[in-house]
C-alpha cells in the first residue's frame, strides 16, 4: 500500500520553536536567520522521532552533511535513540573516492566499522540481504538537477527495494543547486531507459529529489512507504550561491557551481568523441578536440548571442580520459547571467557547430542505441545535429512533450 508523507516548511517552523525540541536548536536558529537548512538537519533536529528505536540503513555520501559540515554518517552513529546499522553508496561511493563510472565494492567503513554497501557495483540496487535486519531507509544525497546524474535513479533503485522488503524510505530533502524554475530539454523516451534516465523527464527537471521522489512513487508507479522531509527556506529561483550552504562536490568532476549550471548541456558532449574536459580543472567547462578551431567555434558559438553565456577560445591537455596527454584546441563556457543561461541550449549549440564546421572529424560514439541518445533521452536529436537542424528547430520538437510533463510537476512541487 503507498503511503507518501512530507514535512513542510510550515508545519516545521511550528515545530522547530517549540523548545521541547532541545535537539532543534540549531536548526531553529539557522530557521530564523533565513539560512537554508537541509533535511538531514531537520531529520536529525525536530523530526527525529521518525528515527526513534529503528535500525537505520543510510544511503549517502560526502554531499550528506549538516549545517555545519558534519557528515550524516558521523551524526548518526553517535545517536542513542535509534541504530545506525548499515551504510550504502550511489556512484562515486559512500566516501566519493571513486572516479566516474568506475565500479565500487562493498567494504568495511573504516572509520565507523559499518557494513558500506555499494550500489554501483555487481548490483546497484540493494539486495534483500543487504536489507535485513533494518527499519527503514534513509537517503541524503546532493543532486545536481540533471536527468542524466546518477543519484535519482539509486534512489528508484532504493525506493523499488523498500517497497519490496516492505520498509520505509525517508528522503533528507536539499535544494536543487541550479534553482528549481527552469525546465529544459528532451523528455525521455522509456525506449531509451537506462541509469542516466529512468523515466520520462526532461534533461533539466528543475525539482529537488523529494520532489522527484513524489513523482516516481506516485506518477511512476514505485509506491513505496515514502516520507519526505524538506529543507527549509528554500525558495525555487534560489541556486546555490543563495542558500547560504558551501558547496560540497556531489562527485570527482562537479567541482564548482557553475560546473553544475554548464553540466545540463554540456554532459551530452559524453556521447560524442570530443571532450567534455574531463581529466582539467574544468571538466564539463571545457570542450574541445585536437582537430577544433578553437577561435571559429568561439566566434561562431558567440555569434549566436545566447542569453547568459560567452564562449572563450581555449586549449587543454587532460591527465586522464578522453584525448589523454593530447592538446586539445575549443572553448570555456563562461556564464555570465545564471538566471538567463539556458545550458542545455548551449551544449547542443557546440555540437551543431562542431557537426557543421568539423564533420569530417567529429562523431558520435557507436553503440546499440548510441550512448548520446540515452543521455538525450531520445534518438531524434543526435539526427537532428547530423542533419544541421537550426537550434530554434530542434527546440520546437519537445515543446509538447516538455509542456505535458510541467503539468505533471506542478502537482509534485513541494516549494
Amino acid at each position: 500500500m503507498q503511503l507518501i508523507k512530507t514535512f513542510s516548511r510550515r508545519s516545521f517552523v511550528g515545530l522547530a520553536t517549540a523548545s521541547a525540541f532541545a535537539t532543534g536548536t540549531t536548526v531553529t536558529a539557522q530557521a530564523r536567520a533565513g539560512r537554508v537548512v537541509p533535511g538531514l538537519d531537520v531529520l536529525l533536529g525536530p523530526k527525529r522521532g521518525l528515527l526513534a528505536g529503528k535500525r537505520v540503513g543510510l544511503i549517502t555520501n560526502p554531499t550528506g552533511v549538516t549545517v555545519k559540515l558534519v557528515s550524516a554518517i558521523d551524526r548518526m552513529a553517535q545517536a542513542r535513540d535509534f541504530k545506525l546499522a548499515a551504510l550504502f553508496g550511489p556512484e562515486h561511493g559512500v566516501r566519493g573516492d571513486a572516479q566516474a563510472g568506475a565500479a565500487v565494492a562493498d567494504h568495511v567503513d573504516a572509520r565507523t566499522g559499518l557494513p558500506a554497501y555499494s550500489l554501483y557495483g555487481t548490483t546497484r540496487k540493494p539486495t534483500p540481504a543487504m536489507l535485513a535486519g533494518l527499519d527503514v531507509l534513509v537517503f541524503d544525497i546532493q543532486d545536481i538537477g540533471a536527468r542524466f546524474y546518477t543519484y535519482p535513479w539509486t534512489l528508484a533503485l532504493v525506493m523499488q527495494a523498500a517497497r519490496e522488503a516492505g520498509m520505509g524510505v525517508i528522503v533528507a530533502d536539499r535544494p536543487n543547486p541550479i534553482g528549481g524554475i527552469r525546465v529544459e530539454g528532451p523528455v525521455l523516451d522509456p525506449a531509451l531507459a537506462s541509469f542516466v534516465g529512468a523515466y520520462p523527464i526532461p534533461i533539466r527537471h528543475g525539482m529537488t529529489l523529494g520532489e522527484l521522489a513524489l513523482m516516481m512513487n506516485t506518477d511512476f508507479g514505485i509506491g513505496c512507504d515514502l516520507t519526505v522531509v524538506t529543507c527549509t527556506n528554500w525558495r525555487r529561483p534560489d541556486d546555490a550561491t543563495q542558500t547560504g550552504l558551501p558547496w560540497v562536490p556531489p562527485s570527482p568532476n562537479m567541482p564548482t557551481i557553475d560546473t553544475a549550471f554548464i553540466y545540463p548541456g554540456t554532459c551530452l558532449i559524453e556521447g560524442t568523441n570530443l571532450s567534455e574536459g574531463r581529466g582539467t580543472t574544468k571538466p564539463f567547462e571545457l570542450i574541445g578536440a585536437p582537430f577544433i578551431d578553437a577561435h571559429g567555434l568561439a566566434d561562431r558559438l558567440n555569434q549566436r548571442n545566447l542569453p547568459g553565456a560567452h564562449f572563450r577560445p581555449a586549449w587543454f591537455t587532460p591527465s586522464f580520459s578522453k584525448f589523454q596527454g593530447q592538446l586539445c584546441a575549443g572553448v570555456q563556457v563562461h556564464i555570465t547571467d545564471r538566471a538567463a543561461f539556458a545550458p542545455v541550449d548551449a551544449g547542443i549549440a557546440i555540437l551543431l557547430e562542431v557537426a557543421r564546421h568539423h564533420g569530417k572529424d567529429f562523431s558520435f560514439l557507436p553503440g546499440n542505441p548510441p550512448f548520446f541518445d540515452k543521455l538525450a533521452g531520445v534518438s531524434w536529436l543526435r539526427e537532428a545535429i547530423t542533419a544541421g537542424e537550426s537550434l530554434d528547430a530542434i527546440k520546437t520538437r519537445w515543446q509538447p512533450e516538455l509542456a505535458a510533463f510541467k503539468l505533471k510537476r506542478a502537482r509534485r512541487l513541494l516549494y
